[in-house]
């Protein structure tokens, strides 16, 4: 306790040099917590984009299906397992999807596409669908032979609202799928190869048109909190106990863009290092040259009998002191910062709209994650540079350091 006293002391006998330390200390805590708060916020937000608007944080799938897509791998009686799923903890809403290939037509105009069957009333809820239509109307509730285009598909039937689309396919049972649908809306998913190809029908049209019956490709599940889908991926296991389905984070069925996030976030430790390396210099600069201006000092302590070892610990528990202190001026500010970035954010130079929902401004995040990681750096780092003055401190020849001027 005498030690802790007495580096308390010390540590406003030289007031300018402790403020420059502990402004060295907090600059570089208060622009990693920013920092980390402004990438975790836009990753996340990007990782929103790409679950809760259009895949799902959790899809459920039957066994194989998404190492081999076909029409014939499905998920059965999806009523009762979105049931289940629905009455699990942690979820917010779930979506049916049938998904199969055919060929579309509009007077002389062909092309291949990706005939995707969407619940419309569950599809509005769990991903907002209604809000990518860019033109016309979304499905009725009831199937009324209606068929959606993406804007990339439209533009290569040159099919206008109202027009007539013919879809010829092959059912489950082996028979010929031939039906008409009238267009009723024109779509922008934010996927440009994806609205190329893309035709959507309400999902009775579809069952009916390639007589797969109560039957689905996908269940997309949509979670109360992104940070709870792992958690809520084995409630779901759980729940449905049902080996013949699987069920998968979103981690898993976007590995590729999962993979890619990962390592761009990433990128993100070598401006921590940096900062770290700022840090650290700063501080064995400011620590090594007050050690030097008190050698007299030390050298009088080591004469009256103190211990190396607790010159030492007075070295160190005065660089600890000024970081603890920098930490909590950093994190008052930081907070407040990260807070209002997370509300107005910083305006992005290009504007865009991304599957019906527009970007305009990078925002931040407030999370314990942006404190604890400076906090734990930015100690960790002074207390290690400052080994060695600390060591040199206690290793004073008193003799020689009272005659030192």
């Amino acid at each position: 306790m005498l030690s802790l006293k007495i580096a308390w002391r010390n540590i406003f006998r030289q007031k300018r040099r402790t403020l420059l330390t502990v402004l060295t200390m907090l600059g570089g805590f208060t622009l990693s917590a920013i920092s980390i708060g402004w990438a975790d916020g836009t990753y996340n937000r990007i990782i929103e984009m790409f679950t809760r608007n259009r895949l799902g944080h959790i899809q459920v799938h039957a066994k194989g299906y998404l190492d081999k897509p076909s029409l014939y791998k499905n998920i059965k009686d999806y009523g009762d397992v979105g049931k289940k799923i629905a009455e699990t903890k942690g979820v917010m809403s779930w979506t049916p999807r049938f998904f199969t290939a055919g060929l579309a037509s509009i007077e002389d105009k062909s092309m291949g596409v990706q005939i995707v069957g969407i619940d419309p009333v569950r599809e509005n809820e769990a991903t907002r669908f209604n809000k990518k239509i860019i033109e016309g109307d979304t499905f009725s509730e009831k199937a009324s032979h209606q068929a959606i285009l993406g804007k990339g598909l439209a533009k290569t039937l040159k099919a206008d609202i109202g027009d007539e689309v013919v879809i010829i396919s092959q059912a489950a049972d082996g028979s010929i799928a031939n039906d008409l649908y009238t267009v009723t809306a024109i779509l922008e998913s934010g996927n440009m190869t994806q609205d190329r190809s893309t035709l959507y029908l309400h999902l009775k049209d579809a069952q009916e048109l390639f007589v797969l019956y109560d039957a689905v490709h996908e269940i997309a599940i949509i979670a109360e909190e992104l940070g709870q889908v792992d958690e809520v991926t084995e409630r779901i296991r759980t729940k449905l106990d049902n080996p013949e389905l699987k069920v998968a984070p979103w981690q898993e069925f976007a590995r590729s863009f999962y993979i890619a996030m990962k390592a761009d976030k990433e990128g993100a430790w070598i401006m921590l290092f940096v900062v770290i390396l700022i840090v650290a210099i700063g501080v064995l600069n400011t620590v090594l040259m007050n050690v030097l201006e008190r050698t007299r000092e030390y050298g009088t302590l080591r004469a009256i009998g103190t211990a190396p070892l607790q010159i030492f610990r007075l070295v160190i528990y005065e660089v600890a002191m000024m970081a603890i202190i920098g930490v909590i001026i950093g994190t008052i500010i930081s907070i407040p910062a990260n807070y209002l970035l997370s509300l107005q954010g910083i305006p992005m130079p290009e504007q865009f709209t991304y599957g019906g929902i527009e970007f305009t401004h990078y925002y931040s995040e407030v999370n314990l994650h942006s404190l604890y990681l400076p906090a734990i750096t930015v100690v960790l780092s002074a207390l290690i540079v400052s080994l060695y003055p600390a060591t040199r401190a206690a290793r004073i020849a008193p003799a020689k350091a009272l005659r030192s001027q």
